[in-house]
């Protein structure tokens, strides 16, 4: 896939309504038996998975760095991440490389399907699902046909605390 070296717009809203999401394209990928949905402007590129150099004492979802033609690179296994059982790595799993704020991090999941498109009428609001999931992380959801993307906002849950991998914005 070719290097897409476009910044987002104001594509976000902070009022967490998918409206101003809505008109943009997602990458849908799967992990499990889930679609979830990124904004395509955040991807630069998506690579087949090898094999990561691991490093010592990091989190459990953060498989090892990779070299990306000289730019070492953090990559995270969201499988692991998202808590959705143990991962297998076969021919499907690729890497997504994200630009998040300037810095570069893979993101390992199990299949990418397609770039979609989705209208205002398309996108809902996440779901509150009270104190025993946070949806923090979360857009939307998006409808087509017969399939739901679970919108992830990629940019909050990069640089979120917990990840560590990208520094926080003031």
């Amino acid at each position: 896939m070719a290097n897409i070296s476009q910044t987002a717009g104001d594509i976000h809203s902070n009022n967490g309504s998918g409206a101003d999401i809505a008109g943009h394209e997602f990458l849908a990928f799967t992990l499990g038996n889930e679609e979830y949905g990124i904004d395509i402007l955040k991807v630069q590129e998506i690579r087949g998975y090898e094999a990561v150099t691991r490093i010592a004492n990091a989190p459990e979802f953060l498989k090892g760095v990779i070299n990306l033609r000289g730019i070492i690179v953090p990559v995270v296994d969201m499988r692991i991440k998202f808590n959705l059982g143990t991962p297998t790595y076969d021919q499907f799993t690729v890497v997504i490389i994200l630009n998040i704020e300037g810095r570069i991090v893979g993101m390992v999941v199990d299949s990418v399907s397609d770039v979609t498109t989705l209208l205002p009428e398309q996108v809902r609001p996440a779901p509150e699902m009270g104190t025993t999931f946070s949806t923090d992380f979360l857009i939307g959801l998006g409808t087509l046909d017969d399939r739901m993307l679970i919108l992830v906002d990629i940019d909050k849950l990069m640089s979120s605390p917990e990840m560590g991998l990208v520094d926080q914005v003031a």
